[in-house]
Order: structure tokens, then sequence, then C-alpha cells
């Protein structure tokens, strides 16, 4: 292995990563392509193991930027405050059920179906499902976290379970189902950031788990270079989406999807 270059492949995958997470186009579809292009000299249980845990810098850069608001032991929190920030962990607890069960159950089978196509198929199809919610112009029901019950909290989880399939996007999904819900789309994008903590934290601990975090140095090293990466390109993806919503809505991310989704059919179907 040249390390030298493989750390360099990393940097490339940290910054997909970090830029993709958060809006809702996929990670780790655009991952998964990337590696077609860029491939990462390494054996096919590290890249499964990489493509997981290298989202733990992207976990990392949610908990900084919302530390305070996330926290219920804050000093600077009122009683009232501090019951508000549990509640929202009690909801995100509750959303998370439902891709935690499923993830454990069908998480070989997500591996198996890691194909292009696969991919492919999930941007346009969820591409279309954004231009479609978009297209309603639905005035939002729930404006802020506290207007948020658990009962939607949950169906935003069953939403969330979308996407086990490759090219879904999990931002996209729990964004795309809290929006049919009647979240705003503040109200959607941060949920999504939040929920993304138990979720991806779980993935990560359940990936290692499996690989006995028996890694050489050479791919720990790898490893936290691509998640380091992601965490400080995180940062600026978070803030972009929230700045960018507050004046657009989610048909560029819709657009994006289908051009990028016929775009990889057209590779790996008539130039591969």
């Amino acid at each position: 292995m040249n390390i030298v270059l493989e750390l360099l492949k990393s940097v490339l995958f940290g910054i997909v990563q970090g830029i993709t997470e958060w809006l809702p186009i996929s990670s780790t579809g655009h991952m998964i392509l990337l590696d077609e292009l860029v491939h990462l000299n390494c054996t096919p249980a590290f890249w499964n193991t990489f493509l997981v845990v290298i989202q733990l810098g992207s976990i990392l850069a949610v908990v900084v930027l919302y530390f305070h608001r996330l926290n219920p032991f804050s000093p600077k929190k009122d009683r009232n405050e501090k019951i508000d920030t549990i509640s929202l962990w009690l909801k995100i607890a509750v959303a998370a059920i439902p891709a935690g069960i499923l993830g454990i159950l069908f998480d070989e089978a997500v591996e198996r179906i890691s194909t292009p196509t696969v991919v492919a198929a999930a941007l346009i199809v969820y591409g279309v499902a954004f231009l479609v919610l978009e297209s309603r112009h639905a005035r939002p029901r729930i404006d802020s976290m506290d207007h948020l019950n658990y009962k939607t909290a949950f169906f935003i989880g069953v939403f969330q379970c979308l996407s086990l399939v490759p090219g879904t996007s999990r931002s996209g999904s729990t964004i795309l189902g809290a929006s049919i819900l009647g979240c705003s789309r503040k109200v959607a994008s941060e949920f999504s950031f939040f929920l993304a903590i138990p979720v991806m934290l779980g993935a990560s601990f359940l990936r290692l788990l499996k690989a006995g975090f028996a890694f050489s140095g050479a791919e720990w090293a790898v490893l936290l270079t691509g998640a380091a990466v992601a965490f400080l390109v995180s940062l600026f993806a978070i803030r972009f989406l929230l700045s960018y919503i507050r004046k657009h809505d989610f048909k560029a991310f819709g657009w994006y999807r289908i051009v990028l989704g016929l775009l990889v059919l057209g590779y790996f179907f008539l130039l591969k």
C-alpha cells in the first residue's frame, strides 16, 4: 500500500462524505460511485467499514455546531429549556428505533445490493419525489421543534428506513418524510441532523464490531484521515444547507439527483 497516495484518496473521500452527508443527495451513493473512479486500495471488508465509519467525522460536526442546543446539562439553560432538550432527545430516540432494528436485520443484505444500478435508480426515484413534494406548495404545520410530537418523530424514523437502499440518502429520506408529515424545511433539516447522531453512531459501532477493530496502522491512518476531513467539510455543508433553505426549496437537489442518476446509468451501461 502506497500510504501517501491512499491518504490523499482518503482526503478526497472525506470531502465528498462531508458535502453529501447533509445534503439530500446520498453520501453512500456518491462514495460508491467515487470508488469506481478513484479506487481505494484496500480489502472489501475494510472498504465496507470505511464507508460507514468515515461518517463519524460528520456526526462530530453536528455535535460541535449544536452542542449547546443538544446539551441538557448546560448551565446556561433554565429548567424549562433543559426539559425541552431532554424531550428532544427522547424524540430522537423514538425516531431512531425503526432504522436501528432494520439496520441490524438487513445489514448484510444492504451490502449485497450496493451496486451502481441500484444507486442510480434510487437517485432518480427520490429526485422525482423531491420535485413532486415541492410542487405541492403545502404550508407546513410544524414550524418549530417544540411542535414536533412523538408520533411524527416515529414516522420520520420510518421514512429513514428507506435510506437502507444505497443511493437513497439518509438525510434525503428523513427530510422528505418530515416534509410530507408537515414539517418546515428548517425543522425537517435540523431533525435529520440530530437523528443522524444515534443512527450513524450505532451503524459505525456495529461495523467496527464486525471487523473486530483489526486494522493495520496504515488502515487506521486512512480511516481517521477520512473522518477528520469529513468533520471539517461537514461544518461548512451544514451551515450551507441551513442558509440555502431560508430562500430556496429542494427542487435543485431533486434535479441534481435525476441528472446524476442518468449519468451513472449512461456511464455503467454505455461507456464501461
